[in-house]
């Protein structure tokens, strides 16, 4: 389980904020970005890990532990991508290649 409680960023507004305005991102929460094939951490008061995915949900690149005022690489192939607490990759071993499942509960 990488998020019990991700919420979606699809709109301008929400994918330009993103997590801007936390003071924190505990275990079980998560942000999914889309479209997004690149993130920034200006701004930003905490590190955080980054999966980014294709259309299909296969995981295209990861970012570990990104520190507060850097800027990830660009993965062209990306659709989105998953904002998660940092340690979550390492801890869950997820890698290239992946396929994210996702459920939505009403």
């Amino acid at each position: 389980m990488l998020a019990e409680r991700a919420r979606i960023a699809d709109g301008f507004f929400d994918r330009l904020v993103g997590l801007l305005k936390t003071e924190n991102f505990v275990l079980g929460d998560g942000l999914f970005i889309v479209p997004c094939s690149q993130i920034h951490m200006f701004g930003m008061k905490y590190a955080i890990d980054v999966i980014f995915v294709d259309r299909q949900g296969v995981v295209v690149g990861l970012v570990e532990s990104i520190a507060p005022g850097q800027m990830s690489k660009l993965f062209s192939k990306a659709h989105g991508c998953l904002e998660l607490p940092s340690g979550v990759i390492r801890d869950t071993g997820t890698s290239v290649g992946d396929q994210i499942e996702t459920q939505l509960i009403p």
